[in-house]
């Protein structure tokens, strides 16, 4: 499988961002991909609430994804949308959520980001996601024609049960879209999605955002692919651009059985606190 990144600096205007996917669709398919991934984000980066609500839609909707479902069809590539902001079902709150595509446009697939980012950075940055964003309830893994895709968004990364679940599942690709900070970036990117992908012996394939947006804030970049055994098959660096990696599926194997730990876990039952 031939695998397309697009590693973007999303702005406050979806018109701009749709147009940068519609591109990187055919852009992605002229360079031999059979699959495109895009970041968390990817229609819309704007941190003013207020601004950014006239920019919200509902699924049904929102141009990017039509105009994305579109460009797929035409290009008969697949495509996974690491995120968009959408109008929640309840028509009150906002959902973050990925789709996969497949080469004649149909969604195959969808998740809402389970785990909300809401911390405090030393760097004196704070985020509430929770105050915006209503959280997705379960994991989703998608068929695709290289196996299956396990979706998860940024934060998630941070919480390996998640992947146990998907890996468990039969998952054999990760995607890990992000919006990551510089400081949590700089100190924590590389060393936690590789742990991922060691853990379940699978690929990661982590698009990401990069660089000085319009709404002010700044995102670290360095989209990822790395694989079952952990090692980097291409590491895009800053700011904005399209890359290739191509995945040999049978590293999967190759990997789970010289080094079978999925068949020795075990379930984990309730903690003995020893006193």
């Amino acid at each position: 499988m031939r695998a397309a990144l697009l590693q973007m600096t999303s702005g406050i205007d979806p018109d701009a961002n749709a147009a940068t996917l519609v591109k990187a669709v055919a852009d992605a398919a002229r360079g031999g991909a059979d699959m495109l991934f895009t970041p968390e984000m990817s229609g819309l980066v704007d941190q003013n609430k207020a601004r950014s609500a006239a920019n919200i839609r509902a699924e049904a909707d929102d141009g990017a994804l039509a105009m994305v479902r579109e460009a797929a069809a035409q290009a008969g590539i697949w495509v996974h949308i690491g995120s968009l902001a959408l109008q929640a079902e309840d028509g009150r709150s906002r959902v973050n959520r990925a789709f996969v595509i497949d080469n004649t446009g149909a969604i195959r697939a969808r998740y809402d980001k389970m785990h909300l980012f809401d911390v405090d950075l030393p760097s004196g940055e704070s985020w509430r996601e929770s105050a915006v964003y209503t959280a997705g309830q379960g994991p989703t893994v998608c068929e695709t024609p290289w196996g299956l895709l396990g979706l998860s968004i940024c934060y998630d990364m941070r919480f390996p049960d998640l992947y146990r679940a998907m890996s468990d599942a039969g998952a054999v690709m990760l995607a890990v879209p992000a919006a990551f900070t510089v400081p949590t970036g700089s100190a924590h990117w590389h060393v936690m999605l590789r742990a991922r992908a060691i853990e379940a012996g699978a690929f990661v394939i982590a698009a990401a955002q990069g660089g000085e947006h319009q709404d002010g804030r700044v995102t670290y970049g360095h989209s990822l692919v790395v694989d079952p055994w952990g090692s980097v098959l291409l590491d895009m660096d800053g700011g904005a651009g399209l890359g290739f990696a191509d995945l040999d599926m049978t590293r999967v194997t190759d990997v789970r059985t010289r080094l079978p730990a999925l068949s020795h876990r075990r379930p984990i039952g309730p903690v003995e606190i020893a006193r």
